[in-house]
């Protein structure tokens, strides 16, 4: 029963941590907020005031995730702790995969939640908007791009995220030329932010009869999503506005008339578009806060004190300017170049697993490692 005593060891190790982390999440606190919230709902006349309410609600949201993510964090402990005790206490052997599956959940969790507690940008705890932009290269880029697309859809999924369609462009024989997604979750844009950049793909190509090893790159954008009461002037005179017929991700769903908006800001060169509502009205509605959330970004970003000082200035998606690369052909590794983080297991990469990249540019940008 050694490997359970070990398991048991390693949790009560983690007590302390537990405890650091509950005081960070000023648990207590926002437990009694909620509780003072949720008695403002119920007093007589609080729907009437419209733009109150909403406040209340989205505050509300935000202490639930918080108090939500704690709570699933410290019931993982707790029950993992009992089920290794008791196992030590009857000697039964047979529940150890589980209870070491528990044990790493809580481990990881544990890190990724002290992680969150550094998020501290104005916009880390929004909503995430993800552009994806295929490089030069044709088809074999166009393809690289859709694969970064499922790999973020997939990170979403397993951390209980929603996404939604935004826009969606077919690429001309397989992939995407661009697409945009909402991803719906907490601290979304803080944790997703870090994965802005170019991303280096090295593989042998499906599309190459020769059988040749192909280097491919796409371009990824993250950007926050913003509330109404987000204070971005735009001047109308300052947008070039296109609309077009929808088409590509969206099946029969997708709106066949003209639809579609693409929004241009002339002073910075900022390109949005949006196919995925039913109107031309929504479209260009959801395309102007996916404009505004680019500026913002941009604006936090690169420390601008106002909108009008940002230059436009895009990153060539190619060599010299990639973040990480994938490398499927000679061997399997993933490898991001501001931190040095690796994975071998490039399919659990693909398939979603990125909080090892994610957590590793935390820590860095919390040490002052990265600019």
């Amino acid at each position: 029963m050694l490997q359970f005593e070990e398991l048991r060891l390693g949790l009560l190790a983690l007590t302390e941590e537990l405890e650091n982390l509950c005081e960070a999440m000023d648990i207590a606190h926002n437990r009694q907020r909620l509780a003072d919230l949720e008695e403002q709902t119920a007093a007589e006349g609080f729907w009437n005031d419209q733009e109150n309410s909403q406040k209340v609600v989205r505050e509300m949201s935000h202490i639930k995730g918080i108090l939500r993510a704690y709570e699933k964090l410290q019931t993982a402990y707790d029950d993992t702790l009992t089920l290794v005790e008791l196992a030590i206490e009857m000697g039964d052997e047979s529940v150890y995969d589980e209870a070491k599956q528990g044990y790493d959940f809580v481990v990881a969790d544990l890190e990724t939640q002290k992680l969150a507690t550094l998020l501290s940008g104005e916009y880390d705890g929004n909503n995430a908007i993800l552009t994806f932009h295929a490089g030069a290269g044709g088809t074999e880029a166009q393809d690289w791009a859709q694969m970064l697309y499922r790999m973020y859809t997939r990170w979403s999924e397993r951390h209980g995220f929603k996404y939604k369609i935004l826009d969606y462009l077919d690429g001309d024989e397989a992939g995407l030329k661009s697409a945009s997604i909402l991803i719906e979750g907490e601290n979304a844009y803080g944790f997703l932010k870090s994965e802005a950049g170019v991303h280096r793909l090295v593989r042998i190509s499906p599309f190459d009869s020769s059988g040749r090893r192909h280097t491919s790159f796409a371009s990824l954008e993250v950007m926050p999503e913003l509330n109404e009461e987000t204070d971005i002037e735009i001047n109308d005179v300052d947008l070039k506005v296109d609309t077009y017929r929808a088409g590509g991700a969206g099946g029969q769903h997708v709106n066949k008339t003209e639809s579609a908006v693409r929004i241009t800001h002339l002073p910075t060169g900022v390109v949005v578009a949006c196919q995925n509502e039913r109107s031309q009205f929504q479209n260009r509605e959801t395309a102007m806060k996916m404009l505004k959330a680019k500026l913002a970004e941009i604006k936090e970003r690169e420390h601008l004190d106002k909108i009008e000082d940002i230059k436009g200035v895009q990153k060539e998606i190619g060599w010299g300017s990639q973040i990480r690369s994938y490398v499927f052909m000679p061997y399997t590794l993933a490898k991001d170049h501001r931190t040095g983080f690796e994975s071998g297991n490039i399919t659990a990469v693909m398939d979603g697993d990125l909080d090892g990249f994610i957590n590793a540019y935390l820590k860095a940008k919390s040490l002052g490692e990265l600019a």
